[in-house]
């Protein structure tokens, strides 16, 4: 329906194709460096659907719900039409469940139905929010770094802190605003194809074959009544 390379073409191929099923979209969100994209949110409550054109010909279109910019749920589809009726019941204020019985391509893991119920919020919320990366491309190439998630979560003095990660490296932080500003214990990092590294000040302390070995060094090294991430 469209050349999705030239500036606003994925917007106006969705804008006809909810007006042939009479549907309505709120007014796409037009941010610098966003042309490719069509983005659509509700200034009421925040919430926002994103649909990205296809990366090569024959993919599909990706789409990404989010509320207050967090990604609750996503999904991909060749039909616009399902597009448009995702996006048009995510920022109509429908539900996931929802959402879902009306564009059945779209996906979501069991904590987002939580949090749509008892928002989380601080570090639990970022916990959450990685944990589920591994469910969703790109980032469900990366298993490894997912299991040394896991094994950081399952240990209940780490869990009340940020996680933060860059480049496969896991760290742990008492602030929530601009936690590498409060960085505390060592470092995880995942060697290539290898076992994991724990550092300290860039010095490597230990190696481990597995997250659950590397993640116990860290607990053993934390300085004593660390209380939650503020």
């Amino acid at each position: 329906m469209g050349d999705w390379d030239e500036d606003g073409a994925l917007r106006a191929a969705l804008s006809r194709t909810a007006e042939g099923l009479g549907l309505v979209l709120p007014e796409a969100d037009r941010r610098p460096g966003r042309d490719f994209f069509a983005e659509y949110v509700d200034a009421q409550s925040g919430r926002r659907a994103v649909a990205a054109p296809p990366r090569t010909k024959g993919r599909s279109f990706e789409v990404s719900l989010q509320d207050r910019h967090t990604r609750l749920a996503h999904g991909g589809t060749a039909d616009l039409a399902k597009v448009v009726r995702a996006a048009a019941a995510w920022t109509g204020g429908a539900g996931l469940e929802e959402t879902k019985a009306r564009a059945p391509f779209i996906r979501f893991r069991p904590w987002a139905l939580v949090h749509e119920r008892e928002p989380f919020v601080g570090a639990e919320l970022v916990w959450r929010i990685k944990l589920d990366r591994v469910h969703m491309p790109p980032y469900n190439r990366h298993p490894r770094a997912h299991a040394l998630l896991e094994a950081a979560y399952a240990q209940p003095v780490l869990r009340r802190l940020m996680p933060v990660n860059s480049h496969f490296d896991l760290w742990f932080s008492t602030r929530i605003g601009e936690p590498w500003k409060a960085n505390t214990g060592y470092v995880i990092g995942l060697d290539h194809d290898g076992p994991y590294s724990v550092r300290k000040d860039g010095e490597v302390v230990a190696r481990t074959e597995s997250a659950e070995e590397a993640v116990a060094l860290v607990v053993a090294a934390l300085p004593e009544g660390l209380g939650p991430a503020r």
